[in-house]
């Protein structure tokens, strides 16, 4: 692997006398008033093949320096600018050679859905939207959404699939202004290939209600909108995939996705037994799944989820059949649609081992736990989000969605407790077995009002979510206390809970501006929650060998809260400034009744809390922003209910009708810059959280380290952290690509409990710097190392606990060939390296997933050999620190295997439009 690196190394240096430095200087003006033009868009491309060799953007005054190195001697220069007809002129390309002022008249009319054939303008800057032509950015035939989007400046994308733009998460990606399926947002950019997508528009996410007045989004998130070619925007495609290997692995997944202009319908259908969520049609590492990418020691193998579905239970090895449909449709100011389907099967197992160390005042006792779980899940989800524009200031949303899930699991467990000496105090060994039925409808309706030109509007909501949880478990057990006074505890209990809970929120929002930018908010909501449990316990009687009814561990109670929130806002929607302060009153009543235990309480809160948020726009490519909000959390029911709960023989946990509610204090702040000429972004961020009246657990542990446990309300509970980002991308025409990242980041964590009448606490620190690495070069080879350092140390304010500190490694290291052609050679490793761990699990370990492809059919189809953890190494062992604890973990992962497998690519377009330049209007591939 490292002589590798070194050879990148050198071939770089090799690279860097390529061809010939150009350096060309300028000043972009309107023609009429000759005021210059900030962030035009300046081009540098091939006269022959219009192949990308540079670009940049002009500064504030007009002014732009084009740069780079290639072995062209003559160039097309392009220069274009929003809402102005472009130029372009052909220029010898020189060491340095400054050009008079280029003046660019205003277009007259831009006609809608119009594009000019041959401009490949890279880069455009309309006011918040950020757009990539998607051609400019060279990639293999057969990439994927994700594969450009690794291309262009200030984006990242993450092993798991996560992308951020400039430090900021992208949490939704749509198609042509619409959903994909789920808004998860890698249902889209792993599964469309790049030959579809005419432009990549990246803005500031924001809310319905931002949408609708025309505010821009607070820049927490980011949004991608993929848009489709003219010439793509009717007809289908699809790929399917198929592979079979050792130890009965299995795979086969299929998309297909229909077209007809703004109408859209998607059909996925996925079985298979390698923890893969089915939607990833990935060439080269499809089938590994979901341990790629830093996944070897300290990843939770075996659940994944499509948009809000689980499938597993987060851990061990997942079976997983699904099969879903998507629907969207709109039309300009009438209405816009979209809503999908899935149901999956989804069967998992896993063996576990846990080594912890339980801190008390006087000393440390341990527990030995090893466990054996199997379970199923048979679900059913659909949802939709309907938009209706009544007419030019009103419009009406509705977002419903419902969900049935059927559970059923089988835990197995065996624990052994003993003192510092080792001598075995207790032990435990379970066995239960549950059933669990789940339904869920909420619905939103919104009804939004514009009430003038200027800013002011005014908005209605109703929201409900209306939750059933069924369940019933039957748990065997055998409690053991050693020493001088022995005894045994048996349990067959029966336990049956019937759970419904009922919310409903109506409220409305008012804005009245004062000028231009500042403006009032007014807002009310009123929030209703009911929650009715009936949990029945029955212990096994032998002599007449029935369940026999426990009213001690019993319950059946109602729950109500009821919330009036109150809250006015002041703010501003400047170009350069924009800020927003608000106040609200939460005034909460809760209500309990339980009609079995004879118990009642009822609790009122009245708390005043702030949010705001500041943010400066420096320039275009400099922003600064403040966020503190402030939020408050109920205790749970379980937390509230004095009722034993004794699932867990060693560990019985009683609630506390006297708890009050946490108030959480939040504290963000952050820099992002990012230079389009350079390419270069750098992000700065930390932030805390201080968390008041925390609700804790407080527990008293007997002589025979028999646990009870309730709750309290705590200060002293806080977190924070710091961190940078720097990236830049260095691009030679089109020979090769070269981006790397930095990222250092630290963070501070306190937590505070009690333990036998003594406060415990508990302070970790943890550095963590990330270096990451991708080179490409003339897409025929690409390299992506990274390296992760975790440096992790806890201090606990008891003198007879030892404190902790462990490091851990993490370097991965993938290549992919694409020489010769048709051959797909792909490589992903990973080293991992857990300090610190406990005698009996695995530190360390080298991971590596090996595919050999071929391409065949003019790259329709790809026949692949995958080899998965070809070293027999994976693992899954971490461990974790708390005020009262340390833990090791170890749990099943998926082992070594080896499949063959063969992807199918289809599609049919045409009637849309312009072709694209250099196609046909109508393409057909038969196989």
């Amino acid at each position: 692997m490292f002589t590798y690196l070194a050879f990148v190394s050198l071939f770089f240096s090799f690279t860097s006398t390529y061809g010939q430095d150009f350096l060309i200087k300028g000043k972009i003006v309107d023609a009429t008033n000759g005021n210059p033009l900030e962030a035009a868009t300046i081009y540098a491309e091939t006269v022959k093949d219009s192949v990308l060799i540079s670009y940049t953007i002009t500064n504030s005054d007009g002014n732009f320096t084009l740069e780079g190195r290639t072995s062209y001697k003559k160039a097309r220069l392009g220069i274009s600018y929003n809402g102005y007809k472009s130029k372009s002129l052909e220029v010898d390309l020189k060491p340095s050679m400054e050009l008079e002022n280029i003046a660019l008249e205003e277009q007259a009319q831009e006609l809608e859905g119009v594009d000019l054939i041959g401009e490949r303008v890279p880069i455009t800057i309309r006011q918040d939207t950020l757009e990539f032509n998607a051609d400019s950015f060279k990639t293999r035939p057969d990439a994927t959404v994700e594969d450009v989007l690794k291309k262009l400046p200030g984006v990242e994308v993450a092993s798991d699939g996560t992308i951020t733009v400039n430090g900021k998460e992208v949490n939704k990606v749509l198609v042509n202004g619409q959903v994909f399926f789920s808004t998860d947002p890698k249902v889209a950019t792993k599964s469309l290939s790049k030959d579809v997508i005419s432009k990549i528009q990246i803005s500031n996410s924001k809310t319905k209600e931002q949408e609708f007045i025309g505010e821009e989004g607070d820049g927490e998130n980011k949004t991608i909108n993929l848009v489709l070619k003219e010439d793509k925007k009717k007809g289908y495609m699809g790929r399917i995939s198929g592979g079979y290997g050792t130890d009965d692995r299995y795979q086969a997944n299929g998309l297909v996705n229909y077209f007809n202009d703004t109408q859209r319908i998607s059909v996925l259908g996925s079985s298979n037994n390698i923890n893969n969520p089915g939607f990833s049609f990935d060439e080269i590492y499809e089938m590994v799944g979901n341990s790629r990418g830093g996944g070897i020691g300290f990843n939770r193998n075996g659940g994944f989820s499509i948009g809000n579905m689980s499938f597993g239970f987060g851990e061990g090895i997942t079976t997983s059949s699904t099969i879903g449909t998507s629907y969207a449709d709109q039309k300009k100011d009438k209405y816009r649609m979209d809503g999908n389907y899935f149901y999956a099967f989804s069967d998992s197992y896993n063996d576990e081992k846990t080594a912890r160390e339980n801190i008390l005042p006087d000393g440390s006792y341990f527990t030995d736990t090893e466990s054996n779980f199997v379970g199923t899940t048979i679900s059913n989800q659909a949802a939709a989000n309907l938009e209706f524009d009544v007419d030019k200031t009103t419009r009406v949303t509705i977002q419903p969605s419902f969900s049935v899930n059927n559970t059923n699991s089988t835990n197995s467990e065996n624990t052994i407790s003993t003192d510092e000496e080792g001598n075995v105090i207790n032990d435990n060994m379970s066995l239960q077995t549950s059933d669990g039925f789940q339904r869920n409808f909420s619905n939103r309706l919104e009804v939004m009002k514009k009430l003038d030109t200027l800013g002011k509007y005014v908005r209605v909501y109703f929201e409900n979510n209306n939750r059933v949880n069924d369940s019933e478990s039957f748990l065997n057990s055998e409690r053991n206390i050693f020493g001088d006074d022995p005894s045994q505890q048996l349990l067959d209990q029966r336990t049956t809970i019937d759970n419904a809970n009922d919310s409903y929120e109506l409220g409305a929002s008012f804005r009245q501006p004062l000028n231009k930018d500042l403006y009032l908010d007014f807002r009310y909501s009123y929030n209703n929650n009911e929650q009715k449990n009936e949990r029945s316990v029955s212990d096994f009687d032998e002599g007449t060998g029935e369940y026999v009814y426990n009213s001690t561990l019993s319950s059946d109670f109602d729950f109500n809260a009821r919330k009036h929130v109150p809250e006015i806002g002041f703010g501003s929607n400047g170009k350069k400034f924009r800020f927003n302060l608000r106040a609200r009153m939460e005034q909460i009543a809760l209500d309990n009744e339980d009609f079995i235990q004879d118990t009642s309480f009822s609790k009122d809160y009245s708390n005043l809390l702030f949010n705001s948020y500041f943010n400066y726009n420096i320039d275009n490519n400099k922003r600064a922003s403040v966020n503190y909000n402030s939020r408050i959390n109920v205790p749970s029911v379980n937390q509230l209910q004095p009722v034993p709960n004794v699932s867990n023989p060693l560990n019985i946990i009683v609630g506390n009708p006297n708890l009050g509610p946490e108030i959480t204090h939040s504290l963000y702040l952050n820099y992002n810059d990012y230079n389009w000429k350079d390419r270069t972004g750098l992000f700065v961020y930390s932030g805390m959280n201080f968390e008041e009246d925390k609700v804790v657990s407080i527990t008293t542990t007997d002589e025979d380290f028999i646990r009870t446990t309730t709750y309290e309300n705590v200060g002293g509970n806080y977190s924070m952290w710091a961190g940078v980002n720097y990236s830049k991308q260095i691009k030679r025409d089109s020979l090769y690509t070269l981006k790397f990242t930095v990222n250092p980041y630290t963070n501070i964590n306190r937590q505070v409990g009690f333990t036998n009448g003594s406060k415990l606490e508990a302070m970790n620190v943890g550095i963590n710097p990330r270096v990451g690495l991708l080179f490409n070069y003339k897409e025929m080879i690409e390299v992506e190392p990274e390296y992760t350092l975790g440096i992790n140390s806890t201090r606990y304010n008891l003198d007879n606990v030892d404190d902790i500190d462990f490091t851990t490694h993490n370097l991965s290291f993938k290549l992919t060939s694409y020489w010769p052609q048709n051959l797909v050679w792909g490589n992903d490793i990973t080293y991992s390296y857990n300090g610190n761990l406990g005698a009996g699990f695995d530190k360390d370990a080298i991971f590596w997933n090996m595919s050999l492809g071929l391409q065949m059919f003019k790259k329709k189809a790809t026949l692949k050999v995958l080899a998965y953890d070809l070293l027999n190494q994976n693992i899954n062992t971490r461990r974790t620190t708390g005020q009262d604890f340390v833990q090791d973990f170890q749990g099943t992962v998926l082992k070594r295997y080896f499949m063959g497998s063969l992807t199918i690519k289809f599609d049919s377009f045409g009637g849309g439009g312009a072709p694209e330049q250099g196609r046909g209007g109508r393409r057909f591939m038969r196989l």
